[in-house]
């Protein structure tokens, strides 16, 4: 699948896949006869994965140690699950956040509705 494709298929610009390319957290892209790229579906599963956690707001810098980790396989287990739990850490702390603004429209709301 050429990058047009997967940038449509999967919603990411066709800049982001190159710069996710030449970081290393999309890996082992081939290229095609003509030299344009060719994606797996391994490569695939590497951009869902890191758009999920992207969305979740886990930092490019964080993905990198992390897929570098686990590259390294399973002697990295513990510190992989360290990065993890210190990332499930943030997210909650922004469940928390968002659900205070959620609370205070809500209260805005019904002042104005009655």
């Amino acid at each position: 699948m050429n990058i047009k494709q997967v940038s449509q298929e999967t919603q990411i610009s066709k800049d982001t896949l190159r710069y996710w390319e030449k970081v290393g957290l999309i890996t082992d892209v081939s290229r095609n006869s003509s030299g344009y790229r060719d994606y797996t579906e391994q490569q695939l599963q590497q951009i869902e994965y890191v758009k999920c956690m992207r969305a979740a707001g886990i930092s490019i810098e964080a993905l990198l140690e992390y897929t570098k980790l686990s590259q390294q396989g399973s002697e990295t287990l513990a510190i992989r699950k360290q990065i993890l739990i210190a990332q499930r850490k943030q997210i909650v702390a922004q469940l928390k956040h968002f659900q205070t603004m959620l609370e205070l429209l809500d209260k805005k709301i019904e002042k104005i509705t009655g």
